[in-house]
């Protein structure tokens, strides 16, 4: 037995069905109940690879400088500025300009929200994470992996 239509197939042709528990009802988030898949959850400023980098190394250090992301994340000036803008857009940094002797330096610094953002990315992925390294995915209701293991 199957549950309810699922998303379109991958053809396009029409719902597909998806096996619950037991082989009937929809699959359900790992907690059993039905709630939405972690992945709705993921904030797409914070999550692209780039963003989440400098997140990631701001949270490490109280203050980092704009070159040493650069160096890091292995990019150019303009492309780093791109990324540092959209996460202060959101709050999501602060951008401090001043000087180190004679030579200009930007600094940046996670703010309290960029702390809360950063934090629940991580619990998002850790989420996804279990749900493939849990073969069940904590409830029993693991969709088959290839199309052999289809009962």
């Amino acid at each position: 037995m199957t549950g309810p239509a699922g998303p379109p197939a991958p053809d396009g042709s029409g719902p597909v069905d998806i096996p619950g528990p037991g082989g009937s009802g929809p699959v359900g988030a790992p907690d059993g109940n039905d709630s939405p898949h972690p992945v709705t959850g993921l904030d797409d400023v914070v999550h692209q690879r780039v963003r989440l980098g400098i997140l990631t190394i701001a949270h490490e250090a109280r203050r980092v400088e704009f070159g040493f992301l650069r160096t890091q994340l292995a990019l150019t000036a303009g492309n780093l500025s791109q990324h540092v803008a959209v996460l202060e857009t959101a709050g999501l940094v602060e951008v401090e300009k001043g000087y180190a002797g004679k030579r200009g330096r930007t600094w940046i610094t996670l703010t309290e929200a960029g702390q809360t953002a950063l934090a629940a990315e991580v619990a998002r992925l850790k989420q996804l994470i279990a749900r493939i390294e849990t073969p069940d995915g904590g409830a029993g209701n693991a969709l088959p992996r290839t199309p052999e293991e289809t009962p």
